[in-house]
């Protein structure tokens, strides 16, 4: 049986003086590698049919699609070439930490779908003594840990272009330790120590003996495994409380001294806090830290809702990246197909928005659970389906993720703007997620628009975590967009579930509009309108 045709990018992400290298593997035959940058070609480069390693020609910085064409398959990957790496987060995970685990898998999970960082979830001996456990042990709920194997998973994917990110729960400390905390301890009404079930007890993140240790004990993790930073985790409570000492603690304000506290001690370090069900992002999004992480949980349930987590985080940033913990539960409880459905309704949400999403990580799983060791193992068809999500989220980032990228939905859309606006005649078009609708919203940066069209024709609710049916058809589509004197718009379309690049549509002019046919619509399409 012949191997399929892969392209694997040697880096998840490269420097801009990093020479851009494309590794061949399976069966082709001879034929060309073709650079695009949305959609239009910059380079091509002839393959000669004998796997290996193929180098590109000079790229400036950006995001670029890459297709191999060889005997009448067209195989597609994505690169970014970016000065400012952290600029972005696309973030994966590791859960395993077994001596003597070969770490070539997670590696090859960064590189092909390009995640610039990877969470080593519960590498620790404990959460108060992240190092405490010698070479080998088990962490406090039971799992194998290595710290070689730790090691050895951070240097692979450190080679690979990805960044290698402890966790590490900012305000946890266990039964046997709680003495001699207890004095920093967060006491509910009722005087008990709040806590995680009876598994771990919370303390004021900022108290300055806790802030002090903890600091310290992340320095000598990056001193010991190599670290490039840490994911500073807490569960979302309380918001405020009474400390040991009498003293009213605001949580939010403690968070913001933690994360301040944190950077001064590893001012080069990659650092990434957890707002729980976005508490408290407006305090922390400007905070000293690298990117806007948040875990939704009830009752931000809704597709509506992650796309409001996400404004209101690319606000609260200013600019940093946004990722969103959603985990897809859906998996546990359904087949692979109407699962995958809810997961590019999921995507298709974030990514339209400026956000990312928490998702893929190990070899071959996805996270179902908030306890990562709980993972999924990947079907071949949701599989293959990540790779082409995320090669078409890279290819097009500057349309997607550019901070600068506003949404004008409100003002360009509708009978009274009448600027730019989508109509299908076999379904209604929502500024709202709303089942049975085209969800539309409308961006705009450096002089171009970008119309996003997700399809909820045919499901019976709008929730992310949740079985989806097949995407129903709403017939017809055909964009009209408000043109400048003497010019016709360039108008293209781009499909993750279709080609994958941006594609040139025909544009007719009709008075002061052009007006252009889309393609049938599948889970989300994406439009770039160059006026």
């Amino acid at each position: 049986m012949t191997e399929p045709t892969e392209l694997l990018p040697t880096r998840a992400t490269y420097a801009p003086t990093d020479r851009v290298q494309i590794e061949v593997r399976g069966s082709a035959g001879p034929g060309e590698l073709v650079v695009l940058r949305l959609g239009d070609e910059v380079a091509r480069v002839p393959f000669d049919g004998i796997t290996g390693v193929v180098p590109l020609p000079e790229l400036g910085e950006g995001c670029y699609g890459v297709e191999l064409h060889a005997g009448g398959a067209v195989t597609r990957t994505a690169v970014e070439v970016r000065a400012a790496s952290r600029a972005r987060l696309r973030y994966g995970f590791t859960a395993r930490f077994v001596p003597d685990r070969d770490p070539a898998g997670l590696a090859d999970t960064a590189r092909r779908l390009h995640l610039n960082g990877i969470m080593f979830y519960d590498w620790a001996y404990r959460h108060v003594s992240l190092l405490g456990g010698g070479e080998q042990y088990e962490d406090a709920l039971g799992q194998p840990v290595s710290l070689d194997t730790v090691r050895r998973l951070a240097s692979a994917l450190q080679r690979a272009g990805s960044d290698a990110i402890g966790y590490a729960a900012v305000y946890a400390v266990a039964p046997e330790s709680w003495e001699e905390w207890a004095h920093d301890g967060l006491y509910t009404p009722t005087g008990e120590p709040y806590s995680l079930g009876d598994f771990l007890y919370i303390v004021d993140p900022a108290a300055p003996d806790w802030l002090a240790h903890f600091s310290r004990e992340l320095r000598e993790s990056v001193d010991a495994v190599g670290f490039d930073g840490f994911h500073l985790d807490q569960f979302g409570y309380p918001k405020s409380a009474v400390r040991g000492d009498g003293a009213v603690v605001d949580v939010a304000q403690s968070f913001v001294t933690m994360i301040e506290g944190v950077r001064s001690a590893l001012p080069d370090a990659r650092l990434v806090f957890n707002n729980v069900n976005d508490f408290p992002t407006r305090a922390t999004g400007p905070a000293p830290q690298d990117a806007v992480y948040i875990e939704p949980w009830e009752p931000n349930l809704t597709l509506g809702s992650l796309a409001t987590i996400v404004s209101r985080a690319r606000l609260a940033g200013g600019g940093k990246p946004v990722v969103i913990a959603a985990y897809q539960h859906v998996y546990d409880s359904a087949p692979a197909e109407a699962s995958d459905r809810a997961t590019r309704l999921t995507m298709a949400t974030l990514y339209s928005r400026g956000g990312t999403q928490i998702l893929a990580g190990e070899d071959d799983r996805i996270l179902v659970d908030p306890y990562y060791v709980r993972n999924h193992v990947a079907e071949p068809s949701t599989a293959d389906m990540l790779v082409r999500w995320y090669d078409f989220l890279v290819e097009h980032d500057e349309i997607l993720m550019d901070p600068a990228l506003d949404d004008v939905t409100a003002s360009y859309a509708g009978g009274y703007n009448n600027d730019c606006d989508v109509a299908f005649d076999g379904a209604v078009v929502s500024e709202e997620a709303v089942a049975g609708a085209v969800w539309r919203s409308i961006t705009a940066a450096r002089g171009r628009l970008v119309v996003n069209l997700i399809n909820l024709v045919g499901q019976r609710d709008v929730l992310w975590d949740a079985p989806r049916e097949p995407f129903g058809h709403p017939g017809t589509g055909t964009l009209r967009v408000r043109r400048l004197k003497d010019r016709v718009p360039r108008i293209r379309v781009a499909d993750p579930d279709g080609s994958g690049r941006l594609e040139e549509i025909g544009v007719s002019l009709d008075g002061d509009h052009a007006v252009a046919a889309l393609p049938p619509l599948q889970a989300w399409q994406l439009i770039l309108i160059e006026l």
